[in-house]
């Protein structure tokens, strides 16, 4: 059993919050720091601290800001990721000798670091302190990010370590216990809670460009607003729709970067820069967690997940979204959260999933058992598919033993599902949240983006995506509103000659003629034909050409139809013959003087 101490931090006259190196002038070792705010310098602490540190941070963009930062150019501090090796690493240590090692790394360039200490012979196991900073990213990315949790084992053998995070997070690897880890929760003593406007919606795109216009439409001298959406390509087409590619920029990772300069979108970056930022600003998941963005502005904050286009975008009350707000030290001027919700998302107690998780690991150690018995490598080979298939296998570390961090990331992305199944569940989780004050705003639309998604359905015949297509115009009706003329717009946009078939024959004719396009094409053709040569104009002319009671040869008819058709540039689906008279009068064959004529009895139109 983890035990928890208190430490209590109290904010002056003034409003600055203290620091923790003044209520914890050093982490003490095997201590998980729930530190609750962010900003109150648990690294910069470990940074300044009296003895050597390796320091793991979630992020690349972290570390390069910390090593940039000029109130640490006195700390020799050595960034370790892609494109550092375990060589650099040698001659940083060789030359600091007579200087606190300070080096900060990514989990997955971890092993640089160690091979580098080995290489000289010493033990960083017994030289350093480890500090895992923003370790929920441990159990947040555990799933798409494997290397995240290599160090972890490495971890347990530093004579010296703690772990921190300003959210709380459930760990389950008994290592804690066994190595007798305490919890110190930093206790505010003011209070904390900031204000957020939840916008549920059925249409992230119209309740997102409904915010921006209300920001636009308060503000004297606008204020940069930042967006967090875990999906690049939810961002430029957020961006490209709302005409905002010109006034935005995007901060995220380098394969992003290189896919939104292939869309001739240039002002995208994989470093946050002060002097990069426009007037919108989107930031990725890369950017969630310790970057310290410090502007003369109070930004607002936009947050937005859309579960129908991408679950990955969710964001969790209780870490992401607290991590977000924190990213700005000097506050922020407002907080909105636009989120749709989906009711097939699977709701489950935690003790459902820990079932699931039991049931998982019987189903795979029979499989193993089968495995290890089996006698031939045909059937060791069937069986290693076997279990290389099974949902457990996903739980295990590259020794095949348990990686509890996997399985404490499998809790958390489960649990958190419940809140993203429908609306009461979203407003309740943010509700029981201690760091926000949630203010709820409902934003709907006729259709939204469970309708979007069925008709970008991949999957779909071009067939099944009309008849789609056609269901949702039925839907919208009379587009009167500019939200359901947007929406149009978007019809036209996913297929304009199903559009155009609804708008000219409608719904009837193109499911009697069952979605042929060639047949369609007949029909809206004959029908515009239909409509030019019996409109106003025509008959006006017609009528001025030709006079009931008059006789007219049949060459002259079909030449002088020609002429007003040619005049007002109607091109009828089939040639024009000297019957055509017969669509505006009644008429009567007769000949004169031998030659076949007309004559004009009535007027029809």
């Amino acid at each position: 059993m983890i035990t928890t101490k208190q430490i209590q931090v109290n904010k002056n006259e003034f409003g600055r919050v203290q620091y923790l190196t003044e209520v914890l002038p050093e982490i003490p070792t095997n201590t998980i720091l729930y530190k609750k705010l962010t900003g109150l310098g648990a690294t910069y602490g470990e940074i300044t601290a009296k003895r050597n540190s390796i320091i793991i941070e979630p992020n690349v963009p972290v570390i390069i800001g910390k090593c940039n930062d000029p109130k640490h150019k006195d700390d020799n501090l050595f960034g370790v990721y892609e494109g550092v090796y375990t060589d650099d690493i040698v001659k940083y240590l060789e030359k600091s000798k007579k200087k606190y090692y300070k080096i900060l790394t990514t989990p997955e360039s971890f092993q640089k670091v160690k091979d580098a200490f080995e290489e000289l012979e010493m033990s960083a196991h017994c030289s350093c302190f480890l500090l895992f900073d923003e370790c929920h990213k441990l159990v947040k990315d555990a799933d798409y990010r494997s290397d995240i949790t290599l160090p972890i084992d490495d971890f347990f053998k530093f004579d010296q370590k703690a772990l921190v995070s300003a959210t709380p997070i459930e760990l389950n690897d008994p290592r804690f216990e066994e190595q007798n880890f305490k919890m110190i929760e930093i206790q505010p003593t003011f209070d904390y809670k900031k204000e957020i406007w939840l916008h549920h919606t059925n249409n992230t795109l119209q309740a997102f460009k409904n915010v921006l216009s209300k920001l636009d439409n308060e503000e004297t001298a606008p204020l940069p607003v930042c967006v967090f959406i875990n999906s690049t390509d939810i961002i430029y087409s957020l961006m490209n729709q709302l005409g905002l590619l010109e006034e935005s920029a995007v901060f995220c990772a380098p394969k992003s970067v290189d896919k939104l300069k292939r869309n001739k979108f240039n002002s995208s970056y994989e470093q946050w820069g002060k002097d990069k930022m426009k007037k919108y600003n989107f930031f990725t998941s890369r950017f969630f967690n310790a970057v310290d963005m410090e502007l003369e502005e109070q930004p607002h904050v936009i947050m937005l997940t859309d579960v129908y286009f991408a679950e990955h975008t969710m964001i969790d009350p209780y870490t992401d979204a607290i991590q977000i707000v924190g990213r700005f030290r000097n506050g922020v001027s407002s907080i909105t959260y636009i989120s749709n919700t989906k009711n097939g998302l699977p709701q489950r107690s935690k003790e459902e999933i820990k079932g699931y998780l039991i049931c998982s690991k019987e189903i795979y150690r029979t499989m193993k058992n089968f495995y290890d018995c089996a006698t031939d490598r045909a059937s060791r080979d069937a069986y290693r598919a076997a279990l290389e298939s099974l949902p457990f296998n996903k739980m295990l570390d590259r020794n095949g033993n348990k990686n509890w961090f996997a399985i404490d990331n499998y809790m958390d992305e489960e649990l958190m599902k419940n809140y993203f199944h429908d609306e009461d569940s979203l407003y309740k989780a943010y509700d029981n949240c201690d760091s926000f004050i949630a203010y709820h705003a409902g934003y709907y639309c006729p259709l939204g983006d469970s309708e979007r998604l069925k008709r970008e359905n991949k999957s779909q015949s071009i067939k099944d995506k009309r008849k789609e297509i056609v269901r949702q115009l039925e839907m919208l009706g009379d587009c009167v509103t500019e939200m359901e003329l947007e929406y149009k717009r978007d019809l036209i946009a996913a297929d304009s000659f199903i559009v155009e078939a609804y708008d000219t024959v409608g719904k009837e004719v193109i499911e009697q003629l069952k979605y042929s396009k060639k047949k369609i094409t007949e029909a809206i053709i004959q029908k515009q034909y239909s409509e030019k040569a019996t409109g106003t104009e025509v008959i006006r002319l017609i009528k001025n050409s030709f006079t009931v009671g008059q006789k007219y040869t049949r060459k002259y008819t079909k030449e002088e139809i020609k002429r007003i058709y040619a005049l007002l540039n109607i091109h009828p689906p089939k040639a024009i013959t000297s019957k055509t008279i017969s669509d505006f009068f009644m008429v009567s064959e007769c000949k004169v003087k031998g030659e076949r004529c007309y004559l004009l009895i009535e007027e029809i139109l």
